[in-house]
Order: C-alpha cells, then structure tokens, then sequence
C-alpha cells in the first residue's frame, strides 16, 4: 500500500481585486475550516510580508490566533515570521500566548529576509545589518521557549515550557546548513525560488544534527497547485496567476491589458515563469500525480502547498478534488 504524501498548505490571505481586506481574512479562516474538515492537511501556515496590498498576513501572529479560534485540530503556524524585524523576546511571547491557547497546534517557522522592500524596512525600524544576527536570535529565541532562558532574569511569560516547535525557511543554502547545525526542521521556498531546491536539501541532510527537538532531518518544500474539475479552467486560471505575478513583481506602475500582456511575453514573464517553475496544474488526478513526483524530486517528508485558485469557491474545490485523488 502506498503511503499518504503528507500534504499542508501556506496561505498569504491574497486580496482580490477590488476586496475588503476583512473579506479576504475572513477568505482564510474558511479556507482552514476546509482543510480541517478534510482531514487530510497536516497544517495551514500563513507567511509576514510588509506593504503589499494583495498580502494581508502582514500582522502573522494575530492572523493565527483566530484561524486557531476558528478551527479545532489543525496545526496553524508561521511561514513564516521574519524574526529580524522583532525581538525574540515579542516573539516568544506572542507564540508562547498561542501555545498556552492551542496547546499541540501551534507552529513557529523562522525567516532571516525582511519580507518588504529597503522603504519598509526603514518603517519597521529594523537594522539593515540585523539578519547577521539571526543565528543568536535563533537560539535567544529557543531559551524563552524553552526550560531556561539564555538572559538570567528574563523570562517569557507565556513562553517559558511551551517548547513551541521551531522551523528554518530558507530558499538557499544558508537556512539548510543553519537548520541543519541546530538540528530543526528546514522548509524551502520552492514555490518562488526553486533554484537551489535540491543543493539545499541534500546539504541539510549531509550535515544535520539531532537535537531535543528533532532526532532526524525534517524537509517541508513548497510548490504552487491549481486544481479544478476541468483541466482548460485550471490552465486558464493559471494564465491569471503568472499576470497577477508579472503585475506584482515586475510592472513600473500601473498597466494597461495590452501593456500587461507585452511584459508577460517579455523577460519579466519568462522570470515570473521560472519562479513558479514548480506548479502543478489540472483535475485532481493530474496534480496529485505532479505533488508525488514533487515530493521526490525535493527529497521532502511533506509538501506544503500554495492553493492559488483564483477565487474562494475556487480553492475550497481545489481541496477537495486533491483529498479525493
């Protein structure tokens, strides 16, 4: 028999087009809702980016306390926090409150990039040289979670015992070799940055060492899924997703459809392309068929998804035809 692929999904809370923000947040309780319902998710992760209106996941800590308030067995977790732009201590202290309240649901994943442009990082009050510092806060930031603090006389409270399971993400092979060094789980960012995807992991497996936490490497890799009943949907939404990318991530300003379509055909799509190099889309069959071969390709125990349909009804579908294949 074979064995299930074990299957979990990011979320960013994307707003649509011309959506209430509460609209889109309230999009991501009932998406988890689904996947809980299913029974076939291991966990709903949603990810810190800073000023940029499609994104409302910015505020990550608060965005999981009501997903967990709104569900009742999955885990519901950080794809992550960029722990550069806070303090361990905050940090410890916002998912030791989420741990005490969710006891066994709640999962910490760490990022080392800022998750926002150099303007933003300047609003963050961040220190542009603060993520060489990451490995320190790493560890800081274990202590508070932990049974003894590294800081004598400072104590995360809530925090302190919860032990809350600690995930390095990265998409290059700094994360592999720092989560391989501390002996936690690694979860890659395939889904936009796939270049170094195999390196990575085959580097974190060579060097891992166990830890309390972990007694063997753990892999999470990422890609994207869009699934509907009818391949020629799921092709067509696709082509709405690379634009919405292209728009994103490589328009100066605001275009026209004709104009859209010239960058799509240009080099800012053929890179919006290779990012989304790893996207399964069709029926159910066909991308659960792309999700194991994914998963053998990346070497991964589990693969966390990014289910990019372009509307509610649309993703809630997408979960089921994927439980069902």
């Amino acid at each position: 028999m074979t064995t299930p692929l074990r299957l979990s999904i990011l979320d960013l809370a994307l707003v649509g087009k011309d959506q209430p923000v509460r609209e889109a947040l309230l999009d991501s309780v009932t998406l988890a809702q689904k996947a809980e319902s299913l029974d076939r998710f291991e966990r709903i992760w949603f990810a810190e980016h800073h000023n940029m209106p499609q994104i409302a996941s910015a505020a990550t800590s608060v965005l999981i306390a009501h997903v967990a308030a709104s569900t009742e067995r999955i885990r519901v977790g950080s794809g992550g926090v960029m722990l550069p732009n806070h303090a361990p201590l905050v940090i410890a202290e916002q998912f030791g409150t989420l741990a005490e309240l969710h006891p066994g649901r709640i999962d910490l994943g760490l990022g080392r990039a800022p998750g926002t442009d150099q303007r933003t990082v300047r609003a963050l009050r961040r220190d542009p040289s603060a993520a060489d510092t990451f490995p320190d806060d790493v560890r800081e930031l274990q202590g508070y979670l932990g049974d003894e603090s590294l800081f004598p006389g400072v104590t995360a409270t809530p925090g302190k015992g919860t032990h809350v399971p600690l995930y390095i993400l990265g998409s290059s092979l700094y994360g592999a070799q720092l989560a391989a060094a501390f002996g936690l789980p690694y979860a890659f960012a395939s889904h936009f940055a796939p270049d170094a995807l195999q390196v990575a992991v085959a580097t974190y497996r060579e060097r891992f060492v166990p830890s309390q936490q972990l007694a063997e490497p753990y892999v999470i890799a990422a890609c994207n899924t869009i699934v509907a009943d009818d391949p020629a949907d799921a092709d067509a939404m696709y082509g709405q997703v690379l634009r919405e990318r292209v728009r994103r991530f490589f328009a100066r300003g605001p275009l026209t459809d004709e104009q859209l379509e010239e960058v799509v055909a240009g080099p800012g799509g053929d890179q919006a392309r290779s990012m989304m190099r790893h996207t399964g889309v069709g029926d159910g069959p066909r991308v659960a068929a792309f999700l194991r071969d994914f998963a053998g390709f990346a070497d991964a125990d589990e693969v966390m998804l990014t289910n990019v349909a372009t509307t509610k009804e649309a993703r809630h579908r997408a979960l089921d035809l994927l439980a069902d294949a």
